[in-house]
């Protein structure tokens, strides 16, 4: 049976193309050996699951553990019933322990005692009764809510002081977020009188993305099974596109080799990663889709907002910071500072934040496309000042995002365009002051540049056409549009604002700005 790319659930090795599921992991013998409690933390999707499950076989095979992956998702039903949430919870160990475990180390019977009490009591009897130390590695932690998750952490605490003989030796909690957080989730510090009820973790620990040499001995996995060829090139550049986030690393090869090119003599290229690319952020499959929804989170607002506006970071908590890290929409760049996580993120989130506008949109006619089907810039700029003079102001109203309302209607407006056959990206980053656009259609390439004229600052405009000719010069072309929305309190009324004018610059570039 041949082997797939696989985008839901743990991988198999029978099954899916993957590499070794520990390799990513730090060596964590020493803490099992230390009869640690630790949390390995990542976000969604990037293999935590499978990782842990081979590392359990592993430990069990040893001969001197008994070690198994169970889930607490079950008990997120009840978030506000945790003596329900413990019986749907230990009914679901029983059954994983009896597939995972051999008979002889599995426990004889749960032990259902007094509520908020059975899951201390039941690993406590199993400990007693188990001819080898117990290693417990509870998945899906972060799905619990509440009173629900505090009771369970809490439970895992009381029996911490009673291992080895008397409760699990070493316990694992996994889940997209490091233990600081789960005091958000349970309803904050004030309610638990304590930074966290299970600070009896020794170490967090992630679980890194693959680098560019695992994302191609992926791929060749592929070529060794069908002999279809993945070039350097594709290999590479699905690794700039994901920066070897696991799951849109096997998206993308998936998309590819079972859907786009099913013919195995043909080699995959750059061009084909780029399609594949665009359907799954057009589509926005259950990965981005999960991703997308924190996108309205006020934590995550305070700083995604002013990242897209080109903003420098307001003062926000750390915590919240590290929450997105945590979550994969954001990482720390080596050369200082916090970045959209990869190139497709920085897409999808436009993009969703874009959805709400863009289904607001009145009927446009594609007044820009000549007879021939190619794009007209000089009647694209007119539909759109025609478009902004009937429809700007109430739908810059209508934004998720206010600080960024006009980046959001423009792009709304451009995605209506591009969906005849062109594409829009965007490049944004925190202190640049600015939102750059490059919108591909067929054979015409066109570089745009926003600013945004704010309270007590001043007219953007000989900054942004300095930013934007820059812009220009690395896509090779000779002329832009500038758009300068003037978000002050005392701007001019919308029809006597809007206007365009010409600017040539020392390097005979031309720039059309667009005042609005």
């Amino acid at each position: 049976m041949s082997r797939w790319f696989n985008i839901a659930g743990p991988c198999q090795t029978d099954k899916h193309y993957m590499l070794s599921p520990t390799s990513r992991l730090p060596d964590l013998s020493r803490l099992i050996e230390q009869e640690s409690y630790f949390v390995v933390h990542a976000p969604r999707q990037t293999g935590k699951t499978t990782a842990m499950l081979a590392l359990a076989q592993q430990l069990t095979a040893t001969g001197r553990y008994a070690a198994v992956v169970v889930s607490v998702e079950v008990g997120s039903a009840f978030n506000h019933d945790p003596s329900a949430a413990e019986l749907a919870i230990l009914g679901t160990w029983r059954d994983t322990i009896a597939i995972r475990l051999p008979q002889d180390l599995r426990p004889s019977a749960w032990e259902y005692g007094e509520p908020g009490q059975r899951i201390k009591a039941s690993l406590q009897a199993w400990a007693q009764s188990s001819p080898r130390p117990l290693v417990i590695f509870i998945d899906e932690i972060d799905s619990l809510q509440d009173q629900t998750l505090i009771s369970v952490l809490r439970q895992l605490r009381d029996g911490f002081p009673n291992r080895p003989e008397n409760f699990p030796s070493s316990v694992g909690l996994i889940g997209l977020r490091d233990v600081r957080d789960y005091k958000v989730a349970s309803g904050g510090s004030d309610r638990l009188n304590t930074a966290s009820p299970f600070n009896i973790k020794v170490s967090s620990i992630t679980l890194r993305n693959f680098n560019a040499g695992e994302v191609a001995e992926l791929y060749q996995q592929h070529t060794q099974d069908t002999g279809q060829i993945f070039t350097e090139e594709a290999t590479a550049y699905a690794f700039d596109l994901t920066q070897g986030q696991p799951w849109l690393v096997n998206a993308l090869a998936k998309e590819v080799v079972e859907k786009m090119v099913r013919d195995r003599n043909i080699a995959i290229t750059k061009e084909h990663i780029l399609q594949a690319k665009e359907i799954l952020i057009a589509r926005q499959d259950t990965h981005l889709d999960s991703l997308a929804e924190k996108l309205r989170e006020k934590r995550v607002k305070n700083i995604i907002e002013p990242i897209l506006a080109g903003q420098t970071l307001p003062d926000t908590p750390n915590d919240d910071r590290q929450y997105l890290i945590d979550l994969g929409l954001l990482r720390r760049d080596p050369a200082g500072g916090l970045v959209i996580s990869n190139p497709i993120y920085r897409e999808v989130i436009p993009r969703v934040l874009v959805q709400g506008t863009q289904d607001s949109l009145p009927h446009i006619s594609p007044s820009w496309l000549t007879p021939e089907g190619e794009l007209n810039k000089d009647a694209l700029l007119s539909a759109f000042i025609k478009f902004w003079r009937q429809h700007g102001e109430p739908l810059l109203s209508s934004a998720v995002y206010h600080e960024i309302a006009p980046h959001i209607v423009l792009m709304a407006f451009l995605h209506r365009v591009v969906n005849g056959g062109g594409i829009l990206e965007r490049e944004y980053a925190i202190g640049s002051d600015r939102m750059d656009l490059c919108l591909r259609y067929k054979d015409v390439t066109l570089g745009i540049e926003l600013k945004v004229w704010r309270e007590k600052k001043r007219d953007p405009q000989a900054e942004g056409i300095e930013q934007l000719e820059s812009y220009l010069a690395r896509l090779g072309l000779n002329e832009g549009w500038l758009f300068v929305f003037d978000r002050r309190k005392n701007a001019l009324p919308m029809e006597e604002l809007l206007s365009t004018q010409v600017v040539v610059t020392d390097n005979q570039r031309n720039i059309t700005v667009i005042r609005a």
